[in-house]
């Protein structure tokens, strides 16, 4: 519940710094006054769409309530790959997500293998050797 409550406070500080009301929110995001409000009080939780379009309606990443909901982990590897597929256009919110998972899933596997956790500015490895002539020895 403590993770609702957050985000609920999150996307009203938002809301806040957009100077935007509740209603002007709603209206943007298609969804109810009331149901906003329960969003922002800790009531609802709301799905990766709803999420999405109140993003759309403050003018944010949907990727950043996704984070907030704890639908996605916090970005991890190169921000310019991740901030371009959050702000693909040609994209639904859901594939977005999924590819922004997929990616995230990449960045942890290739950090287990190197035994080091991911960053927020992973650089591509340098390696010495390619898998073709580790193949040949």
């Amino acid at each position: 519940m403590a993770r609702i409550t957050d985000l609920g406070g999150f996307i009203r500080e938002q809301r806040d710094q957009a100077q935007m009301s509740l209603r002007q929110l709603a209206h943007a995001a298609g969804v109810s006054n009331p149901y906003l409000s329960q969003v922002e009080r800790g009531l609802r939780n709301p799905s990766a769409e709803i999420l999405g379009r109140i993003a759309q309606g403050l003018r944010i990443s949907a990727e950043t309530l996704y984070v907030q909901a704890g639908i996605l982990d916090d970005r991890a590897g190169d921000a310019t790959v991740t901030t371009a597929i959050a702000a693909d256009a040609t994209l639904t919110e859901r594939q977005r997500a999924t590819l922004l998972q997929i990616y995230a899933a990449f960045q942890s596997e290739n950090a287990a293998r190197a035994g080091t956790e991911p960053t927020g500015d992973t650089q591509p490895e340098d390696t010495t050797t390619s898998e073709d002539d580790e193949h040949d020895h």
